[in-house]
């Protein structure tokens, strides 16, 4: 393998470990459900990223199948979290309406 190539792919790993680092304290940290949702989508395509220089890096096919199930895994993940704070949200506006409505008559 190309010397520049190897030193490259090191290097985006590095990157975005450091990223997906950042994220998950914005997960842990953010002050809404819609950042942490977000920084969880992010840690997952870091980790997409990172599995897909490894496969390069270590000449792996099957590293490939790994980072295909692994962005399936993540994006359904993070539709059913979606999904479930629309939810939560619709119900917490719906409660909201409902007592200004009774504060009203």
């Amino acid at each position: 393998m190309n010397e520049f190539l190897e030193i490259f792919l090191k290097a985006v790993i590095v990157f975005c470990s450091c990223i997906a680092f950042i994220c998950f304290i914005r997960a842990i940290l953010g002050p809404g459900i819609p950042d942490r949702l977000v920084a969880i989508n992010m840690i997952g395509t870091q980790m997409i990223i990172i599995i897909a220089a490894l496969t390069i890096l270590l000449e792996e096919a099957w590293l490939a199948d790994v980072a295909a199930v692994y962005a399936l895994l993540s994006f359904m993940g993070v539709v059913v979290l979606t999904k479930i704070y629309i939810g939560v949200y619709k119900k917490k506006q719906a409660d909201i309406s409902a007592g200004q409505d009774g504060q009203k008559k």
